[in-house]
């Protein structure tokens, strides 16, 4: 079970990422989380595992306490929770394997990673994945040379390489195609549904919210506004929490 309690993130230059955000997040859940750009909500998911330092409040994950935790216990939190960006973050010279298998290094440590000494086991955990996400026939392929839906493809198998049981998922669309974002978001689904990962992923997309979530969080200006089921964020909802203006594009 995911707790964020009181979440409070403030920037030196004054300005509120976060503003006293508190939920929680069962085991199995696939939980969105909407909102304008600036609403906060890559923020939200980075102070989870402490990419970004909280100003206050608590994060706890499985009973223990993400935001006091110090490095060494933070490495070991970290292995369970897994992250997909919304640029992909791969190394886009190396091989699509390799990226995979850059997914271990929570465990095998950067030596391996450099030496490309990884076990048989990790490797055919890395195809296996790969198969998971529909192209394995790629893993001799560099990075550079797949589509951006097969990097996000690439990037979920990495992630997958933790075994992690909380996935993060930021704005992992953004910058896909709609035929693509459905097949990425068919990915994470499958995940949640077959493997039970955990799921928190941020979306600007209405519409995609509704079809994937079994819950949604909107944030506006750091400040949670919403926290129910997706048939009850409907686009009246949507503009009485983001004001008329709401762009015809964040709703679709």
């Amino acid at each position: 079970m995911l707790e964020i309690r009181h979440l409070t993130k403030r920037w030196p230059d004054g300005t509120v990422g976060l503003d006293d955000v508190s939920f929680t997040v069962q085991d199995g859940e696939f939980v969105v989380v909407i909102g304008l750009s600036g609403s906060g909500k890559s923020t939200l998911l980075r102070c989870v595992n402490r990419l970004v330092e909280p100003t206050g409040g608590q994060v706890i994950w499985d009973g223990v306490d993400v935001t006091a935790a110090p490095p060494a216990e933070l490495r070991r939190i970290r292995r369970s929770i897994g992250m997909i960006f919304q640029q992909f973050n791969l190394v886009k010279r190396s091989s699509v394997l390799r990226n995979v298998l850059s997914g271990r290094l929570g465990y095998a440590g950067t030596l391996a990673s450099v030496a490309g000494r990884w076990s048989a086991a990790d490797r055919a955990d890395a195809m296996a994945n790969l198969a998971l996400v529909g192209i394995p026939e790629k893993a001799g392929n560099r990075a550079d040379e797949l589509s951006g839906g097969q990097q996000q493809r690439v990037a979920i198998a990495r992630a997958l390489m933790q075994n992690p049981r909380l996935l993060l998922a930021d704005e992992p669309v953004a910058s896909l195609d709609p035929a693509t974002s459905h097949s990425v978001m068919d990915y994470l689904r499958l995940l949640n549904r077959d493997r039970g990962v955990t799921v928190l992923c941020s979306l600007h997309f209405l519409s995609l919210a509704r079809a994937y979530g079994t819950r949604i969080l909107a944030l506006k200006d750091g400040r949670l506004m919403f926290d129910g089921r997706p048939e009850a964020v409907d686009d009246a909802r949507f503009r009485a929490i983001y004001g008329e203006d709401a762009v015809e594009v964040e709703i679709r």
